[in-house]
């Protein structure tokens, strides 16, 4: 039975990425960031989930969750992610607001995966995928949510780096564009269902194969460009 992490899973995609694992049979770990938030998602998903409680930001908690993990990882998908600041134009930026959107969706899925890396590399199975966006692409010449293109699109190279030096170990790491969500952060306007997204990730997490390493893909399966 596979064994997986995924990071803020109280709600969102998240949320639904826990649900559909529990459903295949898997063992699932989840993390959250406070006791109310475990309390929740116990509720929602039941007894399975095994929740692990530290925030994505805070490296010592992240190092000491994964100090007291057991078992081997077959998976970690980094969701966890913010939108950002109200005010993040090229002209009008919320600059304390932009770097917590750096710390949170750039250098937290690095750190992350830093640390249960020993868990991936001991089931011998680990891949790392990452919730990325297609708001990243450099193709895209908008000035909106600067702040969440600009995180994204470092956490696109942050994540490509990862996948070359994991390489020779073996281990995939990918990353992946949700499309527009029906969530909190995406709006109840979204294309795209979460549900039906988590299933899209969960099946591009079961064929991953090394060859695929460092690529972006759409939560369907085909390959985009970055």
């Amino acid at each position: 039975m596979p064994t997986c992490l995924i990071t803020a899973v109280n709600r969102g995609i998240g949320l639904e990425l826990a649900r559909a694992s529990l459903n295949l049979g898997w063992e699932v770990y989840g993390s959250v960031r406070s006791a109310q938030a475990a309390e929740e998602a116990a509720q929602e998903l039941g007894p399975d989930l095994q929740t692990l409680l530290f925030d994505v930001t805070d490296h010592t908690s992240v190092d000491q969750a994964a100090s007291r993990l057991t078992p081997g990882l077959d998976l970690l998908i980094n969701n966890a992610g913010i939108i950002g600041p109200e005010r993040q134009s090229p002209l009008d930026m919320d600059f304390e607001g932009f770097a917590e959107t750096l710390t949170v969706n750039t250098l937290a899925p690095l750190a992350v995966s830093q640390a249960f890396l020993p868990h991936l590399r001991k089931s011998g199975t680990g891949r790392i995928l990452t919730i990325s966006s297609q708001m990243s692409w450099m193709g895209y010449r908008k000035a909106d949510k600067l702040a969440y293109r600009a995180s994204k699109a470092a956490v696109n190279k942050v994540m490509q780096g990862l996948a070359s030096e994991l390489e020779p170990e073996g281990i995939p790491v990918a990353l992946i564009d949700p499309g527009w969500v029906r969530t909190d952060m995406g709006g109840p306007e979204g294309e795209n269902s979460a549900e039906d997204v988590a299933k899209g990730v969960l099946s591009l997490a079961q064929t991953l194969t090394i060859d695929q390493t460092g690529c972006f893909f759409k939560w369907t399966g085909e390959e985009r460009p970055f």
